[in-house]
């Protein structure tokens, strides 16, 4: 691919004006790369991209690094690494972005960040130094001009598909996506969405975007996750600020004989109905420890990379 930013996958497939299909794994709370390894294995060869978060709920994991860098290296899962500005300050940014190139990881996804308060140690101190399209600002000042803010000139520069967050609503007549074009404007490459499990809305979100002529310009993955419970669908909704799930879908999970399922047959339909809708680029498939699950899914819809 030609003028490529990353050379990565995910670049290329949305590029082409492919479905993208991207999967996300928490590292877990152990200092034994192994278990990375095995826990994202159900995934190859079913998403393009792997998300590592970067700790995720405000909580201690094994370093993003170093679970992006051996997903990549033992099972071939290309990484789209997660930033937060909420636990480095400007000048570990720069760093970790060279990092990040250096280990050969494609993607960055550029966060604010859980708040600490949320966590493990909410008397920590949040840095925050700059928000999420500050870092992309800098991810793409550093890549692109192949310079630090201070001038000083990076040989060879990073490489590296900028990515941000997005939420998706209802919009009012009046409501305009400004926080989206600003990230656009900053030089975002592509963006991953919160759950959105109701295609009404996102058909109504999407055509108000293409007003703006935004999808033409920024690849937009939906958030998805194979539901295993109404339970689970219940306190999602009530607890991740963001997500949409009609309460249409809870009852088929309520009712449901086997609801893990149905909550696999829910995403399946719905990734098939956003394959289909214009302004869309793919899905991002999400949810706790749930990558045999999302695989298990994936396999049952046919849907191949």
């Amino acid at each position: 691919m030609t003028d490529s930013k990353s050379s990565g996958r995910l670049e290329r497939v949305l590029a082409e004006g492919g479905f993208a299909i991207t999967a996300e794994t928490t590292p877990p709370l152990t200092a034994d790369p192994a278990k990375v390894v095995q826990r994202t294995a159900p995934l190859v060869d079913l998403v393009h991209a792997v998300n590592v978060t970067d700790g995720a709920g405000a909580k201690a994991h094994l370093s993003s690094f170093a679970a992006a860098h051996f997903m990549q290296a033992e099972n071939g899962l290309e990484a789209v690494m997660q930033f937060t500005t909420r636990d480095r300050n400007k000048l570990a940014l720069e760093r970790d972005l060279l990092g990040v190139s250096g280990f050969a990881v494609p993607n960055v996804l550029c966060l604010s960040g859980d708040p600490l308060t949320n966590g493990d140690e909410p008397e920590a101190s949040a840095v925050h130094d700059m928000d999420a399209s500050g870092l992309v600002q800098l991810a793409t000042a550093m890549r692109d001009q192949g310079k630090l803010p201070s001038g000083r000139e990076i040989k060879p520069a990073p490489r590296y598909f900028v990515g941000v967050a997005d939420m998706p609503i209802d919009p009012a007549p009046d409501w305009r996506p400004d926080r989206l074009m600003s990230k656009i404007e900053t030089g975002a490459d592509f963006a991953q969405t919160q759950f959105c499990f109701d295609v009404e809305i996102l058909g109504r979100y999407v055509a108000r975007l293409a007003e703006f002529d935004i999808p033409s310009r920024l690849p937009i993955l939906i958030g998805l996750a194979p539901l295993a419970s109404a339970r689970q669908a219940r306190w999602m909704r009530d607890n991740l600020f963001g997500t949409i799930i009609p309460d249409a879908l809870i009852a088929r999970l309520e009712d449901a004989r086997d609801p893990a399922a149905e909550g696999r047959r829910i995403c399946i339909e719905l990734i098939q109905a956003l394959k289909a809708m214009p302004g869309i680029a793919g899905v991002h498939l999400m949810g706790h420890q749930a990558e045999k699950q999302i695989a298990e899914t994936l396999r049952e819809g046919d849907f191949g990379i």
